[in-house]
């Protein structure tokens, strides 16, 4: 288990390029030597770090252990020609693995193209787009259970998936080693859910559309967005999306509209009466528009969700952030969170 030298910025291994040293960081590239890290660590603080692209990190880095994990690659565990089983290891890189399912006729995770980092992030975080969540296809996550200093396997109800969330949220005690999925052999997507996806397929919401169509547009409108990673294109110098779109109680939602003057904006109907609001238009209805700067951050000129790195330190980025949240809170009552997990630094 290589040691990389503890004064190299963790600014190198982030996708928004922010975040100060590590007090120490190894590279583990197989799930035996993440396991072997962390307990090495086993006395104080570890961070596990991969394609750092759902991480915010202080400008006095990290005091403890950071992990990069770097373990890749998958195997079909199961095919009875309808379903197909695959276990994918913490460290894979999440696009490259969508691209080998749509590629290989395996529809369930086509709409979660472009996203980018590790397929370990995806449970910790739910991650989701364009109307798929990666839960819908998770069977199990392997984990280290720190606390019990022993390695099993958890259940798709056991992960406890909520929205952009599960039990492994802002909570340590678990390590991602590898995630199991169940992806239908298809050449086909699952029905195409998100209006905006439709229009650009030319499709109905309900649709099915062959898979590398449907890649391909996903693409095309991360990329209009800022949302696929380029280094020539500072506005891909971000987490994607800061902020959640807030989700609101009956009550909560009609004192929105009244805030509002009754204007709901981009609205998406959840159980129980309650409705999730786009936060993307509260950012921009409560005055803040594309490019908006403070300092060396800015709101990306592409997506107002995306706060971008200009040149700044992370707490530039924190100032742009607390000062959206608390007009957004100020115009229409609603509190923002953030997506992002933040390391050593807070809102």
């Amino acid at each position: 288990m290589p040691e990389v030298s503890p004064d190299v910025s963790l600014a190198r291994w982030t996708t928004l390029g922010l975040g100060g040293p590590a007090q120490r960081m190894i590279v583990a590239n197989s799930v035996d030597e993440i396991v072997q890290s962390v307990r090495s660590a086993a006395d104080g603080p570890a961070l596990i770090l991969a394609g750092g692209s759902n991480v915010v990190v202080g400008d006095d880095g990290f005091p403890g252990v950071v992990v990069l994990v770097r373990s890749a690659g998958w195997t079909v565990t199961a095919d009875d020609g309808g379903t197909v089983d695959l276990v994918v290891q913490a460290g894979q890189d999440w696009d490259g693995f969508v691209a080998y399912t749509v590629a290989e006729g395996l529809a369930g995770v086509e709409c979660l193209s472009g996203v980018p980092g590790s397929t370990g992030a995806t449970p910790i975080q739910n991650v989701g787009a364009y109307g798929q969540d990666v839960s819908e296809v998770i069977t199990a996550v392997t984990v280290l259970d720190r606390l019990a200093d022993e390695v099993v396997e958890l259940s798709a109800a056991e992960c406890e998936f909520a929205y952009r969330g599960s039990r492994f949220k802002h909570n340590d005690r678990w390590v991602v080693l590898s995630v199991a999925m169940r992806l239908v052999r298809s050449p086909l997507s699952t029905p195409i859910r998100y209006a905006e996806l439709a229009r650009r397929l030319g499709v109905e919401p309900g649709d099915h559309v062959n898979l590398g169509q449907v890649r391909e547009a996903v693409l095309a409108l991360r990329r209009g967005k800022g949302m696929v990673l380029d280094p020539e294109d500072p506005d891909t110098r971000s987490v994607g999306s800061f902020f959640m779109n807030p989700v609101l109680s009956a009550s909560a939602y009609q004192m929105f509209l009244a805030k509002a003057d009754g204007r709901e904006g981009t609205t998406w109907p959840e159980a129980d009466g309650k409705v999730k609001v786009s936060a993307a238009w509260l950012i921009e209805n409560a005055g803040f528009r594309k490019g908006y700067a403070r300092g060396g951050a800015a709101i990306s000129g592409k997506h107002t969700l995306a706060l971008t790195n200009r040149g700044g330190r992370t707490e530039d980025l924190l100032e742009l952030a607390r000062e959206v949240r608390d007009g957004v809170h100020a115009r229409f009552g609603v509190t923002l969170r953030p997506e992002p997990v933040l390391i050593n630094c807070e809102l």
